[in-house]
């Protein structure tokens, strides 16, 4: 998300330029590659980049195919193949074994209402957003490359494609895939032709909401912003949740536990528990556990853990396996941390790990693919690329 993030911030820099831009999207994926669909890279008609669709080796082909799209306006579509046996030609030669289809499309200036207008609006309101965009077309079909339907949070439909039926098809799998939060490749059979849509579900920066602003938050709070995620910190010292102390959180409340309930937890939520203070990280616990937070970390040794959860039964606070799961205590991976930036590295590593569904393992013990596809394919790969060149990933 910090990379979009970054995309948005820089797109309307170039745009108050007066200059136009490309935006280079990895749409599809098979076999091993660097990144997954959904990596974005964003082009100025100078050649400045942000962003990256791989690990180094196609970004430099991407800028130099984008200024093909400048000249045309017309969105390109490129497939880089590091299967083939010309990979070794391309001078790459990384043998990753995998396919990125990319496509490259045309941002003019003068265009508030189109998808990266949604797009910009949905990233900087952090709401949920779908969108469906044509990437290849075979045939004579009713839809061109580029065409797009976009869905926002509370269902709101923005689309060019002028087919209503094909307009119907794509927002109902975009709304499949807000309701299940998942992105997807598919291949629609039209009546005279097929296109392929990447349905891309967009979900904003994850939240992480800290109790206590002692100095060990401060390392959290900076390795947080580093991911890109929207850090709230909550302290009931007044002279404790500044602004001179963490420059860079998005949300600074004061409020002792008495006073949180008024705090709004998604089911994204990730909160750390860290007042340094018994009875208040007892008050946040007991909070926070009726809350629909999905991982809550506390600070602290693994009996101090145990005595908070006890005195809690003892209060007739019944804890069912599911709150129990959320609960992270003590806090962070085995990592061997001593000082508090150590501690922050292993906080932020195991939040991610819970938020992408894994069990923190070494990579090098994983039976499988680093990176579980994030995509499902319902069709064969449809061919149709506009340009095709090799390339290790």
């Amino acid at each position: 998300m910090k990379e979009l993030q970054n995309i948005v911030e820089s797109l309307s820099e170039i745009w108050s330029e007066g200059k136009a831009a490309a935006i280079a999207t990895v749409v599809r994926t098979s076999g091993s590659t660097y990144r997954r669909p959904g990596a974005r890279m964003l082009i100025a008609e100078d050649g400045r980049m942000i962003g990256s669709i791989s690990g180094g080796c196609l970004e430099r082909d991407v800028v130099r195919q984008a200024q093909r799209v400048f000249r045309s306006r017309q969105p390109r579509l490129v497939t880089y193949d590091s299967t083939s046996e010309d990979d070794i030609v391309w001078g790459f030669g990384l043998g990753c074994n995998g396919v990125v289809d990319v496509l490259i499309e045309y941002l003019p200036v003068d265009d508030p209402h189109g998808q990266i207008a949604v797009l910009c609006d949905s990233v900087k309101k952090r709401k949920d957003l779908v969108l469906a965009k044509v990437f290849a077309v075979e045939g004579a079909a009713s839809v061109q490359a580029g065409d797009w339907l976009t869905l926002e949070q509370n269902l709101s439909m923005t689309s060019s494609i002028k087919n209503v039926d094909l307009r119907d098809q794509f927002l109902g799998d975009a709304l499949r895939a807000m309701d299940a939060r998942e992105s997807q490749v598919k291949v629609y059979d039209l009546s005279t032709g097929k296109a392929a849509v990447f349905i891309e579900m967009i979900q904003p920066s994850l939240p992480l909401v800290i109790f206590g602003a002692g100095h060990d938050a401060v390392p959290l709070v900076r390795l947080a912003k580093e991911m890109g995620w929207y850090v709230t910190i909550v302290d009931g010292r007044p002279g404790y949740a500044i602004r001179a102390k963490f420059p860079t959180a998005d949300e600074l409340i004061v409020a002792r536990p008495k006073t949180i309930e008024s705090i709004t937890l998604n089911d994204r939520a990730m909160a750390v528990v860290m007042n340094h203070n018994y009875i208040d990280d007892l008050g946040v616990l007991r909070f926070l556990l009726i809350t629909p937070a999905k991982y809550i970390g506390l600070l602290g040794p693994k009996r101090r853990s145990e005595k908070l959860l006890s005195d809690l039964r003892d209060e007739g606070f019944e804890l069912s396996d599911n709150q129990l799961s959320r609960i992270h205590g003590p806090v962070g991976i085995d990592i061997g941390a001593d000082t508090p930036e150590e501690v922050a590295l292993a906080i932020v590593a195991e939040i991610k790990a819970v938020a992408a569904g894994r069990t923190v393992r070494m990579s090098r013990d994983l039976e499988g693919p680093l990176h579980t596809r994030c995509e499902k394919i319902e069709e064969p790969a449809l061919a149709g690329s506009i340009g095709r060149a090799s390339c290790g990933i």
